[in-house]
């Protein structure tokens, strides 16, 4: 990854409406956006992912319910939303039997947490985020909390690394 240091100061420079909705196509949890809005400007791509980190360790259960309402249910991307698409792209070309389990464990998992099931999917096969998905099922809710914080600083990670890369 290159340092793309123009990206960097539009970003610190945008209006502060501008910045934040750029903020919340990263994580959809507004409290999240303010937190690492607040901490402009960054000196350099670290400096925003360590705002990331901090601002995601510091989420209330409000806050990380508004951060996993912006993410589409494992198996399922949202047609159309290219960063769906793009992170889930380990689910295409996976069988109907193993999509079937996907979907029931997914359903497990949200009845017991009240959510859907928040995972770092780029990189990952259907058969892993359900084995994972399978793994964490018998977490309580305060362990999963944790796991959940750990995947969302990861997916914010590389959503914010693409926005720098992007432009």
């Amino acid at each position: 990854m290159n340092d793309h240091p123009h990206a960097l100061d539009a970003l610190a420079a945008a209006d502060a409406a501008g910045l934040r909705a750029i903020l919340l196509e990263v994580c959809s949890s507004p409290g999240w956006a303010d937190a690492v809005a607040a901490t402009r400007p960054w000196a350099d791509r670290q400096s925003l992912l360590d705002a990331n980190a901090a601002a995601t360790a510091a989420l209330g259960a409000a806050d990380l319910h508004d951060a996993m309402a912006g993410h589409a249910r494992i198996g399922s991307p949202t047609p159309g939303d290219a960063t769906s698409e793009r992170e889930q792209s380990g689910v295409r070309g996976a069988g109907p039997a193993l999509l079937d389990e996907l979907r029931r464990a997914n359903a497990a998992y949200e009845a017991k947490f009240g959510h859907v099931f928040l995972i770092c999917a780029t990189g990952r096969t259907a058969a892993t985020m359900l084995a994972a998905l399978r793994e964490r099922q018998p977490h309580t809710p305060a362990a999963e909390a944790e796991v959940v914080r750990g995947e969302l600083r990861k997916i914010n990670d590389i959503r914010i690394n693409r926005l720098l890369d992007e432009n």
